[in-house]
């Protein structure tokens, strides 16, 4: 690897020449996308993941992946990846299969939904995070930022509504100053609040991400990790205490969330030290396989300390594709949950089109959950109207 010193600048990749490769990719992408349904055809979350195919046979045999079809490989790869055997990403889909509006952090939301912070939208669509931004803007919901997104803050601030709140997640940088300069420029640009992630000391080991970046030949193999993953995490301060949250607060008034809790005694110690908010997650399956999904935290929590609900907001997110995923961990006590893939799968595939579609779909299903649940506010919604099976899964109890 060469020294710092030694680094003569950044290259601008739009300017080298097209690989074969390349270019074959570029013509199947084409061609997939002049084969796509209209946006009107998605019915469900998954829809967006999937593609009509010729044969009419059974509902399963008749839908195959749309993003993985219309995706380049680099994207479906990164988004679609989880740590090892992936484990956890299908445990983290374990919610199997009136009035929504509610608050984040004191800001009102049209739904009970928001965007989870991911990486690389740019990846599926040019536009990017700006495609989400003016989705979830039209739509009255919060927008988590990644750090690791691929339009600038700049550019995502100039593209959201008059009012409309956007919450950046803050990997703590080795540099603390430079952590510094980050928490100061959101503040400048409006955001609402910071949401520090505690779960990626390092980043897992994402498989589909790697093998993508794998050579073809044993001569080219490099050494060490491989994938847009590996690239992400150099600057992560591995070193993260709970005393950073007071260091955090000492310089700015922006309300703290501490992202990727996994048990109940993080959920304490984070309200302990200062946290406003506890964002239980399992980082969509990406970081530790077999990690514990974020309901079933939640569900731990209602039993264990039902108190901490009244000292602190809690959100969710990972594995949420239908609107009765999201009232069984609004009954249970969280005040939003988050979507991530669902939308860099509506993106990059539909750009903003996509991404309405995707929220108009969830609020159609929230409120049916609702009102088949005798809810007529998301207030209404209590932990009674919730159970685990055998299985441990949650399921909605008619009452």
């Amino acid at each position: 690897m060469l020294k710092p010193e030694q680094c003569v600048g950044k290259i601008d990749v739009s300017t080298l020449p097209a690989r074969k490769g390349d270019l074959e990719e570029e013509e199947r992408i084409r061609r997939e996308r002049e084969a796509m349904p209209p946006v009107a055809a998605m019915v469900n979350l998954r829809d967006f993941e999937v593609k009509f195919c010729d044969s009419p046979r059974l509902l399963l045999d008749f839908f195959q992946k749309v993003a993985e079809r219309v995706l380049s490989r680099t994207a479906w790869a990164y988004y679609s990846s989880s740590a090892e055997d992936e484990a956890s990403h299908g445990l983290d889909t374990g919610f199997v299969h009136a009035y929504m509006t509610t608050s984040f952090m004191g800001i009102k939301t049209a739904l009970p939904i928001f965007v989870s912070p991911a990486a690389l939208a740019g990846l599926g669509h040019p536009e990017g995070e700006v495609n989400i931004t003016r989705g979830a803007g039209k739509a009255g919901i919060i927008q988590g930022i990644s750090s690791n997104a691929s339009r600038t803050i700049e550019d995502i601030s100039a593209a959201r509504l008059e009012n409309q709140a956007l919450f950046f997640q803050l990997y703590i940088n080795k540099d603390r100053k430079e952590s510094e300069r980050i928490i100061r420029q959101i503040d400048e640009l409006g955001y609402k609040g910071i949401m520090l992630t505690v779960d990626a000391p390092v980043l897992g080991k994402r498989e589909r991400d790697i093998r993508n970046r794998l050579p073809t030949t044993d001569e080219e193999t490099p050494t060490g990790r491989t994938g847009v993953s590996a690239q992400l995490d150099s600057f992560f301060d591995i070193n993260l205490q709970w005393s950073d949250l007071q260091w955090l607060k000492s310089i700015t008034d922006l309300p703290l969330i501490v992202k990727g809790v996994q048990t109940v005694e993080d959920a304490e110690l984070a309200i302990e030290h200062g946290a406003k908010g506890v964002y239980l997650s399992c980082h969509g399956g990406r970081q530790l396989d077999y990690a514990p999904a974020a309901i079933d935290v939640l569900w731990e929590l209602r039993q264990r300390r039902p108190d901490l609900f009244d000292k602190a907001e809690f959100y969710v997110d990972g594995g949420a594709r239908r609107g009765t995923d999201v009232v069984k961990a609004l009954a249970l006590g969280a005040r939003a949950v988050g979507l991530g893939r669902p939308f860099l799968y509506a993106n990059g595939t539909y750009g903003e089109r996509g991404v309405t579609k995707a929220i108009e779909i969830l609020e159609e299903e929230i409120a049916l959950a609702m009102r088949l649940v005798g809810a007529r506010s998301v207030s209404e919604l209590r932990p009674e109207m919730v159970e685990r099976n055998d299985y441990g899964l949650v399921v909605l109890r008619d009452e």
